[in-house]
């Protein structure tokens, strides 16, 4: 857990980062599940069980028929290697399997990097919701239809 939250506090602004009490609450909701990419170098180093090391982490949860993507964290160092897009196809094939036909997730509105990676996936922009950052920062929520583009 310490790991996790160590991750997402160097991938996201102080002010989008979960408190370690958040990220707990979200990977312990009803529903949810954590998924972790491991991969040799870089990443965080494991517990002594070799030269494996995170390199990231999605949290996920299902709601009746919906999902959705809580957080998506990839270390620096192994970004644009394919480990974002592992995990979130990962995720979007639990969440497929668990009943879900749709996915929803949020991010912020001036994150293009992340709104580009969601296009590519799939994700449609759906809304913009004012304040939803710490009552400061406006964000994108983008959804996906997983019955059609998830192959089981």
């Amino acid at each position: 857990m310490d790991t996790l939250w160590r991750i997402d506090q160097a991938c996201f602004d102080p002010q989008l980062a979960y408190s370690r009490t958040e990220l707990a609450l979200y990977m312990r909701r009803p529903g949810s599940f954590t998924l972790v990419a491991e991969g040799e170098g870089g990443g965080v180093p494991g517990n002594g069980q070799g030269p494996a090391s995170i390199l990231g982490f999605i949290v996920a949860e299902i709601r009746r028929k919906s999902g959705h993507i809580i957080t998506i964290d990839v270390v620096a160092e192994a970004r644009r290697a394919g480990v974002g897009s592992a995990l979130l196809a990962a995720a979007e094939e639990q969440l497929l399997r668990a009943g879900a036909v749709t996915v929803a997730l949020e991010t912020p509105v001036n994150n293009a990097a992340a709104i580009r990676f969601y296009k590519q996936k799939g994700y449609f922009v759906e809304k913009a919701v004012g304040g939803y950052y710490s009552n400061q920062m406006d964000a994108l929520v983008m959804t996906k239809e997983l019955a059609r583009s998830v192959v089981r």
